[in-house]
C-alpha cells in the first residue's frame, strides 16, 4: 500500500510544520513534509511576512511625507500600489525558497499537495500532483494551522468583501474600507490602507482595540489612530451588512443606537479557526476543544501516534509560538528531551506606533488580586527617540510589589517589537525590576526606556 516509509510525516509546512520537519531531520530521522500550497504556509506566504513588507512601505511613505521635519526637501512623492504589492509577494517568494533550501539541507522529503490521515500510521495525498501517494510512518504530526473566520451570510469575493488573504493582493487601495475586528490583523491593515489614502473605519465588539493588550496601550494607539485619520468604534457590533455592486452598507450598533455607513470594501478580521477540512478520514476521530485539536503534555492527540502542534492546537496563534511548540513536539516524539509547554511569550503588532507585550496586563493583575507595582516611562524623555522624531508611546512594567518579579511588560512606540525581547529573557531567567534597572543600557538608545521604566517602579527614574 505505501510508497514510502518514514519516522515522521508532517502535514502542513507553515512555521509549525516546516520547523518540525527540519528539527526531525537534524535528529537524523527520515521525515516528509506535505504542504498544500508552498513551504512556509500562511505565515510566509499569506500572513506575517508579506504584511510586514506592506507595512514597511507604508511606514516609509509616511516618513517621506514628513521629510521637512528632518530638514529635507522631497517633492512630488507618490506611490505605485501594484509595485508595493509585487514587492510584498517577492519577499514571500524569497522566504519560501529559503525554507525549501533548508528542507534539502536537512534531507526532508517535501511534497506539495493536500494530505489526509487515513488511519494511524498512514497518510495519503488526496489532492495535487502527488494524488494517490501513500506514506507509512511511525508518527504523524498535524500542523495545518488556521484559516480566517468568516461572517455568516457574507461570502468573500475579493472586491467588496475581503479577508487578509485577498487584501494582500489588492489591485488598488479602496477609497473607503470598514475593517470588522480590531485585533492585530485588523489594526495592521487599518494602518496600511490609511497610509495610502483609504478612509478607514475600524470596528471592534469588545471595549478596546487590540483587546488582548493592556488598556493603557490600547488607549494610546486609539489616540494615535485618530490623529492619523482612522475612525475607531469599540463596543460596537456590525449588523445588517448589505453587499451591492459598487459598495457595502452596514449598521454600526452601540448601546442600542444604530448608525449606517457605506464603504467601498469590507475586510473581515474577526479571528481564525483550525484548518481541519479533509485532514482526517472517517476512520480517525480526534478529541477537539472548541474546534481545535486537543493534545496532552507530549503534544499527542487522543489517538496514539498522532501528534499536533501550532495554531491547530489553539491559542496563542503566533508563528513564534508555533515554532516553539514544533521543536518541543519533535524532541518529545523521538525522546530527545522532555517537551516544554508555552509559558511567557511576546505578542507583537506592527502598525505605527508598534505594540509589543509579554505577561500580565494590569487588568489581569487586578483580577488576580495581586499586590503589584507599575513602572512607566515615556519615549518623549528618551534622547534617541527625540532625535529620531519618534516619541509616541511608553514602556510599562508590572512587577510584584514585594519580590520585584516581573509580571508583565507593555511597550507602545517605535521598535517596540524589537525591544520586548529583553523582557522575554528577563522573565525566563526570573529577573527582577531591580536587575533590569541596574543593567547598563547604552546611551543614546531606545532601550534606555526599559531601564528607566524599571527604575520608575520605585520612583528612581532620572529623566522624568
Amino acid at each position: 500500500m505505501s510508497d514510502a516509509i518514514y519516522d515522521l510525516v508532517v502535514i502542513g509546512g507553515g512555521p509549525a510544520g516546516y520547523v518540525a520537519a527540519i528539527r526531525a531531520g537534524q535528529l537524523g530521522k527520515k521525515v516528509a513534509c506535505i504542504e498544500m500550497e508552498r513551504a512556509g504556509g500562511t505565515c510566509l506566504n499569506w500572513g506575517c511576512i508579506p504584511t510586514k513588507a506592506l507595512l514597511k512601505s507604508a511606514e516609509l511613505y509616511r516618513t517621506i511625507q514628513k521629510a521637512d521635519a528632518y530638514g529635507l526637501s522631497v517633492q512630488g512623492v507618490s506611490f505605485d500600489f501594484e509595485k508595493i504589492i509585487a514587492r510584498s509577494r517577492g519577499v514571500s517568494n524569497k522566504m519560501a525558497g529559503g525554507v525549501e533550501f533548508l528542507f534539502k539541507k536537512n534531507r526532508v522529503d517535501y511534497f506539495v499537495g493536500k494530505a489526509q490521515v487515513t488511519i494511524p500510521g498512514m497518510v495519503e495525498v488526496t489532492e495535487g500532483a502527488q494524488r494517490g501517494k501513500f506514506f507509512k510512518t511511525k508518527a504523524i504530526l498535524l500542523a495545518t494551522g488556521q484559516k480566517p473566520k468568516l461572517l455568516p451570510g457574507l461570502p468573500v469575493d475579493g472586491v467588496r468583501v475581503m479577508t487578509s488573504r485577498e487584501a494582500l493582493v489588492a489591485k488598488a487601495p479602496p477609497k473607503s474600507l470598514a475593517i470588522i475586528g480590531a485585533g492585530a490583523i485588523g489594526v495592521e491593515f487599518a494602518y496600511f490602507f490609511n497610509a495610502f489614502g483609504t478612509k478607514v473605519t475600524l470596528v471592534e465588539m469588545l471595549p478596546q482595540i487590540l483587546p488582548v493588550e493592556d488598556e493603557d496601550v490600547a488607549k494610546t494607539l486609539d489616540r494615535s489612530f485618530a490623529k492619523q485619520g482612522i475612525a475607531t468604534h469599540v463596543g460596537t457590533k456590525c449588523d445588517n451588512i448589505r453587499v451591492g455592486a459598487d459598495s457595502v452598507k452596514l449598521n454600526l450598533v452601540k448601546d442600542g443606537a444604530t448608525t449606517e455607513i457605506e464603504v467601498e470594501t469590507v475586510l473581515v478580521a474577526v479571528g481564525i479557526t483550525a484548518a481541519l477540512e479533509g485532514l482526517l478520514s472517517s476512520k480517525v476521530k480526534l478529541e477537539l476543544d472548541r474546534g481545535f485539536v486537543k493534545v496532552d503534555a507530549n503534544y499527542q492527540t487522543s489517538v496514539a501516534g498522532i501528534y499536533a502542534c501550532g495554531d491547530i492546537q489553539g491559542p496563542p496563534w503566533l508563528a513564534h509560538v508555533a515554532m516553539f511548540r514544533a521543536i518541543n513536539a519533535v524532541n518529545g516524539i523521538f525522546g530527545h528531551s522532555q517537551p516544554k509547554q508555552v509559558g511567557n511569550f511576546p505578542g507583537c503588532t506592527y502598525c505605527q506606533p508598534q505594540v509589543a507585550s509579554t505577561g500580565l496586563t494590569e487588568k489581569a493583575a487586578n483580577e488576580k488580586k495581586l499586590d503589584y507595582k507599575v513602572g512607566k516611562f515615556p519615549f518623549t524623555a528618551v534622547g534617541k527617540a527625540v532625535a529620531a522624531g519618534d516619541t509616541e508611546g511608553f514602556v510599562k512594567i508590572i512587577s510584584d510589589a514585594k519580590t520585584g518579579e516581573i509580571l508583565g511588560v507593555h511597550i507602545i512606540g517605535n521598535e517596540a517589537t524589537e525591544l520586548i525581547a529583553e523582557f522575554g529573557l528577563a522573565m525566563n531567567l526570573e529577573a527582577t525590576v531591580d536587575e533590569i534597572h541596574h543593567t547598563i543600557h547604552a546611551h543614546p538608545t531606545l532601550s534606555e526606556a526599559l531601564g528607566e521604566a524599571a527604575a520608575a517602579t520605585t520612583n528612581e527614574a532620572i529623566h522624568i
